[in-house]
């Protein structure tokens, strides 16, 4: 059967320049002698008419230009489906894209899609939300929140962001129940991780696979010296941190699991796949093995 893409394009997503994107997309498409259809997201981020238009014009794959939260949106109306899903990294991080070993580069990235292979690939249900990569309560929430509300956005904006609230050290009262353990903390953030990618290539679960049917949870305590947490944390990104080692020292939490339960009390700031999202005061979350299929 010959392949017909259907391919939608976040126009305001990251800070790359769209002015170029539907010519270079039409072009390499062509020169693949590929059917498509160019369409653009929706603010609403409503994709209810997706499985159906996917059915009814039977279109073979789903291309998606943006970042990890168009990603996310877009595929928890399509989870479980056997649709060939590629990516054009187009975000302000792009860390699902990374994690899997997407080029950057948009040909790069279209010759991906067209020599690739579908790979069953896990996704994360947070109270009944789907997450493609990533979530988290804390501090990497509360920069996305503010993120959100920059006008000027990249890399260097989230590092000072990152930073600003590192050093502010606003920490929140948990209680988090994973594989029959119990930690009750003050937390300075959670995170909950299907891919081994922040984002921008910083690692913060340096063992986490996108399909080995686990999250990676990495839970960063208060500390009395920001001092020796911001060490910790550089660990952490650097990738020198695994599961084993932090479990030791009790400062930093690493867990690899397919479930955990988390009370936010102090309705500590909630993000999913970089986008901020209303909190909650209790969390359930779980791995969805092969939720959808990746071109990598």
């Amino acid at each position: 059967m010959a392949r017909k893409c259907l391919i939608l394009i976040n126009p305001i997503s990251g800070t790359r320049s769209k002015k170029n994107l539907v010519p270079v997309i039409e072009d390499a498409f062509r020169k693949h002698n590929l059917a498509f259809e160019i369409t653009h997201t929706n603010r609403e981020g409503d994709y209810a008419y997706l499985p159906e238009k996917i059915q009814v014009e039977q279109f073979t794959d789903l291309v998606l230009c943006g970042g990890d939260g168009t990603i996310s949106t877009v595929l928890a109306y399509l989870a479980g489906t056997s649709i060939p899903v590629g990516i054009i990294p187009m975000g302000s991080g792009n860390g699902l894209a990374m994690g899997a070993g997407i080029p950057m580069n948009t040909r790069a990235a279209i010759e991906r899609i067209v020599t690739g292979n579908p790979t069953p690939t896990d996704g994360i249900r947070i109270n009944n939300q789907f997450c493609c990569m990533l979530c988290g309560l804390g501090l990497d929430a509360q920069v996305a929140h503010d993120f959100a509300n920059e006008k000027k956005r990249g890399l260097l904006r989230y590092i000072k962001l990152t930073t600003r609230h590192f050093w502010k050290g606003t920490s929140y009262p948990m209680i988090i129940t994973i594989n029959g353990e119990t930690i009750e903390a003050d937390v300075l953030f959670i995170s909950i991780a299907n891919s081994n990618q922040f984002g921008n290539r910083i690692t913060i679960a340096p063992k986490a696979l996108l399909n080995d049917g686990k999250m990676d949870v990495v839970i960063v305590k208060k500390q009395m010296a920001l001092t020796a947490a911001w060490q910790l944390l550089r660990q952490i990104i650097s990738g020198q941190v695994m599961p084993g080692k932090v479990a030791h020292d009790k400062k930093v939490y690493y867990f690899q699991t397919d479930h955990l339960e988390i009370h936010n009390p102090g309705n500590a700031p909630f993000h999913i796949d970089g986008e901020p999202l209303p909190t909650n005061t209790q969390f359930t979350v779980d791995i969805i093995p092969n939720a959808f299929m990746l071109i990598r």
